[in-house]
């Protein structure tokens, strides 16, 4: 028989597997432009990093499959993007993409598993890798939060697309409420977090939204925006900007 635990699960997996696949505009656009032009790599560095410990923290943790799978999809989503930016980025970006790569997917990543891994008992290996998660995760919310402030200073919702938003608030709302069912607090704090941030960001696109606007004016801001700014995804801005990302993960 199915269970509750079972079916938000799965749910999770669908909603958070969206949100990895949110900046493909933006590689997309990448590869027709064969350069990464002004793009940051930095935000999918961090999020391969961030999947990482929630697949480490899923296969260690009894009955936590479901937080690994999504994240190992995840996972491989944002070797492919980084591999895109390694191949057409500028010289010096491309040095740099490398040697963060080579720190902060590779080196600290091994050195963490390895070590909670052999030094630590069970109880206390799940806690540490629960904690990391937790800390990588609210990083990520970093932005979402650019986002909302746009949307503030700007008055247009332009910059924060109403999907996005709504799969950043479901899939948010499902985790917190996998994360009641298995009395499981490392998947809800952050899940709890983008939640609420989901539910501000509806309410401001009630509150700015504006139907018959003209988007001339914000589309040229746009993409002044994308030559000087890099797009985070997996949280809305474009991951929330055009082209949102969240991250947003369990």
């Amino acid at each position: 028989m199915i269970s509750l635990v079972n079916i938000f699960g799965v749910l999770g997996n669908i909603m958070s597997g969206l949100l990895y696949l949110s900046p493909l505009p933006t590689f997309w656009r990448i590869v027709k432009r064969r350069s990464t032009e002004e793009f940051e790599s930095l935000p999918y560095i961090c999020k391969l990093l961030n999947a990482y410990f929630w697949v480490y923290y899923g296969l260690i943790k009894p009955d936590s499959l479901l937080v690994a799978t999504v994240n190992m999809f995840g996972g491989v989503v944002e070797i492919v993007f980084l591999t895109i930016f390694l191949l057409l980025a500028p010289p010096r970006m491309k040095t740099r993409t490398a040697i963060l790569v080579a720190i902060l997917d590779v080196g600290f990543p091994a050195a963490a598993i390895l070590l909670t891994q052999f030094l630590l008992h069970e109880e206390a290996r799940i806690d540490v890798a629960g904690l990391l998660c937790v800390i990588f995760s609210m990083i990520a919310y970093a932005s979402p939060l650019s986002a909302m402030k746009t949307v503030v200073t700007t008055k247009s919702v332009e910059y924060m697309p109403f999907l996005l938003s709504f799969i950043f608030f479901v899939n948010g709302g499902v985790w917190t409420i996998y994360a009641l069912l298995t009395k499981d607090w490392f998947v809800g704090l952050p899940n709890g977090t983008g939640f609420l941030l989901g539910t501000a960001q509806l309410i401001l696109y009630a509150i700015y939204w504006k139907p018959n606007k003209s988007s001339k004016q914000v589309f040229d801001v746009l993409e002044d925006q994308q030559q000087h700014e890099p797009l985070i995804p997996g949280g809305l801005q474009s991951n929330h900007t055009g082209e949102v990302t969240s991250s947003y993960r369990s």
